[in-house]
């Protein structure tokens, strides 16, 4: 099993983290809301589970054009 981190905007790899069990309180998961899980969180067939976040180059392309927080995606 694998968690895979990739971002929202331009689904670059965040980071992968390979282990049989993970503690996801450990990892935060407890303090999202239900729809934020449902937003973030992707199980995959495989059992790898998929986790939408937002990359550095990303956040400082949304620092820079705060009017970007209101497209799903602005990376082309």
């Amino acid at each position: 099993m694998s968690i895979i981190y990739k971002c929202r905007h331009c689904g670059d790899e965040i980071g992968k983290l390979d282990q049989e069990m993970v503690n996801t309180s450990m990892l935060g998961w407890d303090q999202l809301s239900v729809e934020d899980k449902k937003e973030m969180i992707q199980y995959q067939s495989n059992g790898d589970v998929h986790i939408k976040a937002i990359c550095e180059n990303c956040e400082v392309s949304l620092g820079q054009h705060p009017h970007y927080h209101e497209l799903d995606f602005f990376i082309q």
